[in-house]
């Protein structure tokens, strides 16, 4: 993940600090000495005190190995940075912060030339740390009540189910047992889908036919947690795209009947900035609390990764890193930043 992302903004970051390295000190204009009416040159004006004294050469050497970056460095620096981030899916937004935030750590700012390369990345390092909000543990969550119940939504294709049943492992390996609700009753194959995920991890599925009310399979599965003293109950349901009204009202009512503990949107990563603008979506919905971003092991820009915390202000939990079912790997914004070459 990143690959592509990096080798950006290495790209970038070594062009400008070279430029940096490179760029000769600008030239104090020589005074024209002037002629006077007789043909006599003036005389030129004395050294300064300190250069009489023989310290002038110190301070040459001192605009020789120093820089300050000018607007006009800054400009040309992140003209180049900002196509390598719009390359690599991430949201415009995001950009904007990142602009204003390395504006403010580099322009105007002096430092010596064979350190640029490290400035500049030391700043292009936080301002993008301050986009990835730290996760909470899920696990900690899941122990605080019984039943603790979570709402996962997302798309079509975005491998959700997958997904739900890759936290039911996670749960398992951490001694808490779960019940899955097939609330999705739209999609055809659905449910099957799901038992057949509950089957291989010895889970039972709570389910109704297809058409039936997503709501009650929901309140059904918390009802059979309370009797049964289960730790979680995990709601799968319908994927639906964020400009489906109906199926986004349907979503509004399981929330409603169901009172989850935690609202999870799950996105796939290498759909960079329609993930970002679905999970806003979702969230504007209905709040959510949290985002799984799947197939994030095929994913080599992760424009998504560093856009959807910022734009929704919901912590990234986990990156789906393969199919199996102990393939998540828990975010985390420090293996982010050394991914990046931060």
């Amino acid at each position: 993940m990143f690959g592509f992302l990096k080798k950006g903004l290495k790209k970038v970051v070594d062009s400008i600090s070279d430029k940096i390295k490179k760029k000769p000190e600008e030239k104090k204009e020589k005074k024209e000495e002037k002629i006077t009416e007789k043909g006599a040159r003036e005389p030129k004006p004395s050294a300064p005190e300190e250069e009489k004294k023989g310290f002038g050469i110190f301070r040459k050497i001192k605009e020789l190995v120093q820089y300050k970056i000018s607007e006009d460095d800054f400009d040309d620096f992140f003209e180049q940075l900002e196509m390598a981030l719009i390359e690599n899916n991430v949201a415009m937004q995001v950009i904007d912060d990142i602009k204003k935030s390395l504006k403010t750590d580099l322009v105007n700012k002096t430092f010596k030339k064979k350190e640029a390369e490290e400035k500049i990345k030391s700043a292009l390092r936080s301002s993008i740390s301050v986009l990835l909000l730290e996760p909470f543990d899920i696990v900690d969550k899941v122990k605080e009540k019984k039943p603790y119940i979570i709402v996962f939504f997302g798309i079509n294709g975005s491998g959700k189910t997958t997904t739900i049943a890759k936290i039911v492992k996670l749960l398992q390996d951490n001694n808490l047992s779960s019940v899955l609700a097939a609330s999705d009753t739209f999609r055809a194959a659905s449910i099957e889908q799901l038992e057949k995920h509950g089957n291989a991890l010895g889970v039972k599925v709570i389910k109704h036919r297809y058409g039936a009310d997503p709501a009650a399979v929901a309140f059904d599965a918390i009802s059979y947690a309370k009797s049964r003293g289960i730790d979680a109950v995990l709601v799968d349901t319908a994927g639906r795209m964020h400009t489906q009204a109906n199926l986004m009202r349907e979503m509004e009512k399981i929330c409603r009947v169901a009172k989850p503990d935690l609202k999870i949107f799950i996105g796939e990563a290498i759909v960079g900035n329609d993930a970002v603008e679905q999970a806003k979506s979702f969230n504007d919905a209905v709040g959510i609390d949290a985002i799984i971003l799947s197939k994030a092991d095929v994913d080599e820009k992760g424009g998504a990764a560093i856009s959807v915390s910022k734009v929704t202000g919901k912590p990234i939990l986990f990156l789906g890193m393969g199919q199996k079912y102990g393939d998540l790997e828990k975010f985390n914004k420090e293996k982010v930043l050394k991914s990046l070459g931060l």
